[in-house]
């Protein structure tokens, strides 16, 4: 009986390893793909706005794109269009005028 007990935990954990590595995916096997990065997706983007530019160019072009700010949200607009009616002294009605104004032609 004494070495039967620890004949069993050597078998069971024997198969606990034998099913781990069943379970691992091969080494040559790829991981699932994931969903690309807001950084792979923006160098995607560049790259194909890159077109058939070389060496320098495509160098100064590629580090531009892959710099350049997203755009301005509505509060950003927000912030500015208060900010150039405050400096303004504007109130009231031309206020209102100049807010609406602002917030719709203004470039993001």
């Amino acid at each position: 009986m004494k070495k039967l007990l620890p004949l069993l935990a050597a078998a069971g954990l024997a198969f606990s390893f034998a099913a781990r590595a069943a379970d691992a995916p091969a080494a040559g096997a790829s991981a699932p793909s994931k969903a690309p990065t807001a950084q792979q997706s923006k160098m995607k983007t560049c790259n194909a706005e890159a077109g058939d530019r070389k060496g320098d160019e495509r160098k100064a072009f590629m580090k531009q794109c892959l710099s350049a700010s997203k755009p301005a949200t509505q509060q950003d607009k927000m912030k500015s269009c208060n900010a150039d009616a405050k400096t303004k002294k504007l109130q009231g009605d031309e206020r209102k005028a100049f807010m609406k104004e602002c917030l719709s032609n203004k470039p993001a």
